[in-house]
C-alpha cells in the first residue's frame, strides 16, 4: 500500500521543472471544471479537486479517504467500475470515456451520466501509487444521442408494411423501453378500414380503436384491450393535444384534477406507477388520424420538455406511415371489391361437369381469377389465370382479360388460337399503357399475366388445354392415380415475342378431377411437376369425396403460410354424358338428306318429349344447316343431336369455308337460310377442327311445369 502523503509530495531543491508540475497541479485541482480525484491502490479517495464537488454534489472534504464505492453511492453497476479501476492498476493500460450512470439524492434521483478516463500513477522507480481518474458530466449530451436513437430506431422500423394496426404496434415496439415504460396507440376507426378521418379536431363521439400497447418487463398495466373500440373521452391534456396539433406533457399525481373526475383512469395510473404523460396527435394535413400516449414511472426519469419535441417527431413520422397506410387498405379494398364482383359468385356446374372453387386473396402481388364457360356442343372452358401487379390497376386488367375470354370462346376457338388472340389483346393494352405520359403511374407498369384454357368434350371424353407462362394442370383419376400431362408452356400474355401456344390433348374418363390452379396453392414453387403431383396426390387423390371438402382440405394448408399471391383453385370432376340424350346420324351428300334430317329428328324429339314449338324450330333450322352444307360443303356429312340444358342441332362436313349471315333482298329467292336459323335459334355458330367444320344452333328447353 502506497501511503497517500508520498502522493502529495512536491520535488525539492533547484528544480524548476518540479515547481512548474506543482503549479499546473494545483491549477487542476482547485480550477479545472473536469472533474479530477486520485485513488490509492485500495481504491480510497486521496485527493480531489474542487469541481468534483460541483459534478458530485456534495463537499469535497467528506469524500477523501472514503472507497470509491462509496463516495459514489448510487452507480448503477458498482463491481464492473471496480473491476475496470483494478485493471487499471495491474495493467497500465489508459481507460478513456468509460460511461458511468448513477443516481444522486440530490438531483432528486434522477439518472446522471458520467464520462470518466482512469490513469496508472507510479514513481519513476516504478512503484504503482494508485489510478487518477478524470470525470466529465454528459447526461445532456447522452440523453441527446439516446433521444436520437430512438428517432432513428423509429424511423428505420415503423412503416415496414402497409398495414395501420401492424405500424402501430411497430411503433410502441420501437418506444419501449427505450424511450417509454408504456406506450398505447389509440387510431381513429375509420382509418384502420381505410376510410378519411375527420378533419380538424376530433369531436367526441369519434369512434378510437386501441391499435397498440406495450409495458416494458416486469410492469403490470390495466388497460383497455387491443382492437377494443370506444369513444374518445376528452380529458384535458388530451383534449389540449388534440386541438392544437401539440404534444403536451402532464406531470401524473393522485390528486391531478383531471384524473379526479375519472376514477377508472386514476387507478391505471396509480397500479402503473406513472410519475409523467406525454399525449402526443397522431396527425396530418391539419387531419388526426390518432394519439401516441407514452408514460414514464417511478423507476424511470420523468419526461422533459426535450423528449417531448421527440414525441412530436416520432408522433409526425408515425402519422405519415399510418396514412400511407390507410391509402393502401383502401385502395386494396376498391381492388379486392372490383375484382371480387368481377368472379363468378356461383361457377357453372354444368350437365358434364361438377365444379367447384377456392378463392384466398394474397398478400402480395398478382390478381387471379378462374371461369367456367359453356361451350357448344355440351363442352365446357375451364379457366384459370393470374395479373402481375396489384390494386385497382391490376383488377380492372383482370376483368379486361376475362371479358376477352369470354368473348373468344364464343367463337368456339382452340385454346391455343385463344390464348394467341388473348395476347394479342394484351400486347394491345400494354401499348396503350407506354403510350402514356412518362408522368402517369401505369406508364411504368406493364401489362403481364398467365393462363390456363381447357376445354372438356364430354362425347370424346378428352380435355384439349394450353397454358400461357401457367401452371400445368394435374389429373386425378378414378383410380387415384395422378398425372400431369406433358405440354409446352407459352409465352406470358403481353409478351410481343416468343414461342407460338401450343395445345395439349390428353383423356378424360368420366369420374376424373381437372384441376387448374395459381401457384400460390403450393406451399413452397416446386422444382418440377412432380413436386406439385406430389402435393395436389396428397389432398386430391380422393376422388370420390365431394369437390367442396378437397377445396377446403387445400385451405387448410394455406393457413399456415403467407400466399405472396391469390391462390385460385378451380376443380372439375366429369360426368358420364346420358347416351339417351344423344343422337348422330351420317348423311348422304343429296337433296334427300334434309328431308331425311328431318325426320330424325322429328321422331328424335318426340323420343325426347320435346314440345311442339321447339321441335318445329328444330326441323327448320336442321333443314337449314343440311341444305348449306350440300351447297357449299363436303362429305362426309353427319347431324348431330343433343339434349342438355338446351337442345343443340350440329351439322358436320369436311369442308373449311365459313358460312356468312347475309340479309337478303325482297326480290332474293334465296339467301335467308342462316338469317332464319340466327332467328329461331338461341344461339348460333361454327367452330373449325382438323376434318373440316361444325355448324351448331342452341334452343331454350321449355321449363318443367311445377305442380
Amino acid at each position: 500500500m502506497v501511503d497517500g502523503d508520498a502522493m502529495r509530495r512536491t520535488p525539492t531543491g533547484g528544480d524548476a521543472g518540479g515547481w512548474v508540475g506543482e503549479a499546473i497541479l494545483d491549477a487542476l485541482f482547485t480550477q479545472s471544471p473536469v472533474g479530477l480525484q486520485v485513488l490509492d491502490t485500495e481504491l480510497r479517495v486521496v485527493r480531489v479537486n474542487t469541481a468534483t464537488g460541483n459534478v458530485r454534489g456534495v463537499a469535497v472534504e467528506g469524500l477523501v479517504g472514503l472507497h470509491f464505492a462509496e463516495a459514489y453511492a448510487g452507480m448503477s453497476a458498482p463491481d464492473e467500475v471496480e473491476a475496470m479501476l483494478r485493471g487499471v492498476l495491474e495493467s497500465g493500460v489508459p481507460v478513456r470515456e468509460y460511461l458511468v450512470r448513477i443516481r444522486l439524492a440530490a438531483e432528486q434521483g434522477r439518472e446522471k451520466i458520467r464520462s470518466v478516463s482512469v490513469f496508472r500513477l507510479q514513481d519513476p522507480q516504478g512503484t504503482v501509487l494508485g489510478v487518477a481518474v478524470t470525470v466529465v458530466d454528459v447526461t445532456e449530451q447522452e440523453q441527446a444521442r439516446a433521444r436520437l436513437g430512438v428517432l432513428n430506431t423509429v424511423r428505420e422500423r415503423v412503416g415496414r408494411t402497409l398495414d395501420v394496426i401492424a405500424t402501430c404496434q411497430e411503433l410502441v415496439e420501437a418506444l419501449v423501453p427505450g424511450f417509454a415504460d408504456v406506450a398505447v396507440v389509440d387510431v381513429v376507426d375509420a382509418v384502420v378500414r381505410g376510410e378519411e378521418s375527420p378533419t380538424g379536431a376530433l369531436a367526441q363521439d369519434v369512434a378510437l380503436r386501441r391499435a397498440a400497447i406495450r409495458a416494458r418487463d416486469g410492469l403490470e398495466v390495466q388497460a383497455h384491450p387491443v382492437r377494443d373500440v370506444r369513444t374518445l373521452n376528452l380529458l384535458p391534456p388530451y383534449a389540449q393535444a388534440l386541438s392544437d396539433f401539440r404534444p403536451r406533457l402532464v406531470a401524473l399525481s393522485p390528486d391531478s384534477p383531471w384524473l379526479a373526475a375519472h376514477p377508472a383512469r386514476a387507478r391505471a395510473v396509480r397500479a402503473a406507477g406513472a410519475r409523467t404523460l406525454i399525449v402526443a396527435p397522431l396527425a396530418l394535413r391539419g387531419t388526426t388520424l390518432g394519439v401516441l400516449s407514452v408514460f414514464r414511472t417511478g423507476g424511470s426519469d420523468p419526461y422533459n420538455e426535450d423528449d417531448v419535441g421527440l414525441a412530436a417527431d416520432v408522433a409526425s413520422h408515425t402519422a405519415l406511415c399510418i396514412d400511407n397506410a390507410r391509402r393502401f387498405t383502401r385502395e386494396y379494398t376498391i381492388a379486392a371489391t372490383v375484382q371480387r364482383h368481377q368472379l363468378p359468385r356461383y361457377p357453372d356446374s354444368h350437365g358434364t361437369v361438377e365444379t367447384a372453387h377456392l378463392y384466398v386473396p394474397g398478400t402480395g402481388g398478382g390478381e387471379g381469377w378462374f371461369d367456367t364457360i359453356p361451350l357448344s356442343g355440351a363442352r365446357t372452358a375451364l379457366v384459370v389465370g393470374e395479373v402481375a401487379g396489384r390494386g385497382i390497376q391490376a383488377a380492372t386488367t383482370m376483368g379486361q382479360l376475362r371479358t376477352v375470354i369470354r368473348s373468344l370462346a364464343a367463337l368456339d376457338l382452340q385454346p391455343d388460337e385463344l390464348l394467341a388472340r388473348l395476347n394479342d389483346t394484351a400486347v394491345f393494352l400494354a401499348a396503350e399503357r407506354a403510350a402514356l405520359p412518362p408522368g402517369d403511374p401505369l406508364h411504368r407498369q406493364p401489362v403481364s399475366a398467365s393462363c390456363v384454357y381447357a376445354v372438356y368434350d364430354p362425347v370424346t371424353r378428352t380435355c384439349a388445354f394450353a397454358r400461357a407462362g401457367h401452371t400445368t394442370p394435374v389429373i386425378i383419376r378414378p383410380d387415384s392415380s395422378t398425372e400431369i400431362p406433358d405440354s409446352t408452356p407459352g409465352p406470358l400474355l403481353g409478351s410481343a415475342e416468343g414461342p407460338p401456344f401450343a395445345a395439349t390433348t390428353t383423356d378424360l374418363p368420366h369420374g376424373s378431377i381437372l384441376a387448374l390452379y395459381t401457384s400460390a396453392i403450393l406451399p413452397t414453387p416446386p422444382a418440377d411437376s412432380d413436386g406439385a403431383s406430389a402435393l395436389l396426390r396428397d389432398v386430391l387423390a380422393q376422388p370420390g369425396r365431394p369437390l367442396k371438402d378437397l377445396c377446403d382440405d387445400i385451405l387448410c394448408t394455406l393457413r399456415s403460410k403467407d400466399c405472396p399471391g391469390d391462390a385460385v383453385l378451380l376443380l372439375a370432376r366429369t360426368r358420364p354424358f346420358p347416351a339417351h340424350c344423344l343422337a348422330t346420324w351420317l348423311l348422304d351428300q343429296d337433296p334427300t338428306a334434309a328431308a331425311t334430317a328431318r325426320g330424325h329428328i322429328r321422331r328424335t324429339l318426340a323420343d325426347w318429349n320435346v314440345d311442339e314449338d321447339t321441335a318445329y324450330a328444330a326441323e327448320l333450322i336442321v333443314s337449314e344447316l343440311i341444305t348449306n352444307a350440300i351447297r357449299y360443303g363436303a362429305p362426309p356429312l353427319q347431324l348431330r343431336l343433343i339434349k342438355n340444358h338446351t337442345l343443340t342441332c350440329e351439322v358436320h362436313d369436311a369442308a373449311a369455308t365459313s358460312p356468312q349471315l347475309r340479309h337478303a333482298r325482297t326480290v332474293d329467292e334465296g339467301g335467308r337460310g342462316l338469317f332464319i336459323v340466327a332467328q329461331l335459334a338461341q344461339r348460333w355458330g361454327t367452330r373449325y377442327t382438323a376434318e373440316g367444320k361444325t355448324v351448331w344452333s342452341e334452343q331454350a328447353l321449355p321449363a318443367p311445369a311445377s305442380l
